[in-house]
């Protein structure tokens, strides 16, 4: 699978044919573009988006000081969200659609999902799970609820089968939390729904992403009336790209190995 290139926003001829690929065994695509953080204020007023209209909320990754789950392709994340309630996911990636068991695909949790950004992309399968009740809080910050408390059976059964061998739930280190802002929009010159997230790490960085999803069908069309849309507002397209998850979780891994805590 391509991942995100620095510098260059066109996806080779190679790449094309992966991504087409890939796209005809997913159940949707987003496409992703994150701004360079100087120009996040100019990005905003060019959108016309008002701060005050988003939804906050709080995101925690689970992982092993060294990050063992990442380098196996296991993403493992819960999430308050203001308003909604608490939810989790466990992610696989990258992925090959023709290849998972075609029980997951039956499951109404599952979704495979095309992730594309200029200069790369990337097959991921997720398995979801809105928590009954809000407990993230008892879990993450007083420590009452074990981990594994916050997942699925249908998710530990998914994690137990893919996580590294020795390595369960509960083993595993809080990562986190990010302040994320999302607010959600509808441009009339674009005509399609556009999601920005704001996240705020620790350390006062910050990653703007902008993001609108798709069916696999429309989504080369849809690639390029939102380049078109975007170029017009002035958004630079060409800035290098950033993932949300990879750089939280290496910040939080760096935080805990320098608190004596990693592995």
């Amino acid at each position: 699978m391509a991942t995100a290139t620095a510098g260059r926003s066109r996806l080779s001829n190679q790449q094309l044919v992966e991504v087409l690929s890939l796209i005809k065994g997913a159940d949707s695509v987003e496409l992703k573009l994150t701004v360079p953080e100087l120009e996040h204020r100019a990005t905003l007023a060019s959108l016309e988006l008002d701060p005050l209209d988003a939804q906050i909320r709080q995101v925690y990754f689970f992982d092993t000081p060294n990050l063992a789950l990442n380098k196996a392709g296991l993403v493992v994340r819960a999430r308050r969200v203001q308003g909604k309630g608490d939810d989790s996911v466990i992610k696989l990636r990258p992925v090959m659609p023709n290849e998972l068991p075609a029980t997951l695909r039956k499951s109404p949790n599952f979704v495979v999902e095309v992730d594309a950004m200029p200069g790369g992309f990337v097959c991921s399968a997720s398995l979801k799970y809105a928590l009954p009740a809000p407990n993230i809080r008892e879990t993450c910050l007083t420590g009452t609820r074990p981990i594994r408390k916050l997942f699925s059976k249908e998710q530990r059964s998914f994690f137990a089968e893919r996580a590294p061998s020795g390595i369960s739930l509960d083993d595993l280190a809080i990562l986190g939390p990010i302040v994320v802002f999302k607010l959600r929009f509808s441009p009339k010159a674009f005509g399609r729904r556009i999601v920005a997230e704001l996240w705020n790490y620790p350390d006062y960085s910050r990653i703007l992403e902008l993001s609108t999803k798709t069916a696999p069908a429309e989504a080369m069309q849809v690639a390029a009336e939102a380049r078109a849309f975007l170029s017009q507002r002035g958004v630079n397209l060409s800035g290098a790209q950033q993932t949300k998850t990879k750089t939280a979780l290496e910040f939080f891994s760096k935080q805990l190995k320098a608190s004596g805590n990693g592995a």
